[in-house]
């Protein structure tokens, strides 16, 4: 049996000028964007496009994980078994499954930076709280 559906984006608030909402509202009623929201998306697509190579060199040389990163049960007990820690540091989504406990995830995990989404069990993120960056 699959567990719950996880939503594949995140939900932002985005605050606009009175003007370029007019304009981005102007765009949408003469049919170049569906709505609000397809353009925005739109909008940080391209931009993301135009930075690629500055994305790609940063995420090189701080030695990060593009992408959807799942941490397992196994895959910490594993952690744990060596003694080592996890030094988590994602763009994307870095997911820790529902069966985490948190004493399994403090005894693997040193640290969790991730710019993106975290997604984990209520109890897990808060004792990982302090090692979350």
């Amino acid at each position: 049996m699959a567990g719950p559906k996880v939503p594949d984006s995140e939900k932002l608030t985005l605050n606009l000028g009175y003007v370029d909402l007019g304009r981005v509202d102007l765009l949408v009623s003469e049919g170049f964007y569906s709505n609000r929201s397809d353009f925005i998306r739109t909008a940080v697509r391209r931009l993301l496009d135009e930075h690629a190579d500055n994305v790609r060199e940063s995420i090189t040389r701080q030695t990060l994980e593009l992408g959807l990163r799942e941490f397992t049960r196994k895959d910490l007990e594993a952690v744990r078994s060596t003694g080592a820690k996890l030094d988590i540091k994602v763009v994307g989504l870095a997911r820790i499954a529902s069966d985490v406990s948190p004493d399994l995830a403090l005894a693997s995990i040193a640290a969790i930076e991730v710019l993106g989404a975290l997604q984990a069990p209520a109890d897990v993120k808060a004792a990982l709280a302090e090692r979350i960056r």
